[in-house]
């Protein structure tokens, strides 16, 4: 995977603590989250599972989704990752 503008969402676990993400190079993101390379929320609360991404084709469509998804219920979040992933396999390892 090249280096492309995403929206991604990781968890601690299945229908655990989730967190909500947009970056220029998802492998290199990812990587930074599971290493707790990042300081702040996803390394204080373990979340680390890539369990949904959705590629753009611009940083400013990106940021926008991001926003948006933000903004929504947990639900909301949970069926999406449901719906894309049932099994909450960590993605991040096809992506390697």
């Amino acid at each position: 995977m090249d280096r492309q503008p995403a929206v991604y969402i990781l968890a601690s676990k299945r229908n655990g603590t989730l967190y909500v993400g947009v970056t220029s190079d998802l492998r290199k993101r990812v990587w930074e989250h599971k290493n707790d390379l990042v300081e702040g929320f996803t390394k204080r609360y373990h979340v680390h599972l890539l369990v949904w991404y959705e590629l753009h084709e611009t940083m400013e469509s990106a940021i926008l989704r991001e926003k948006r998804i933000k903004e929504w219920k947990r639900v909301w979040k949970l069926r999406m990752i449901e719906s894309d992933n049932p099994t909450w396999k960590n993605l991040y390892d096809s992506m390697v």
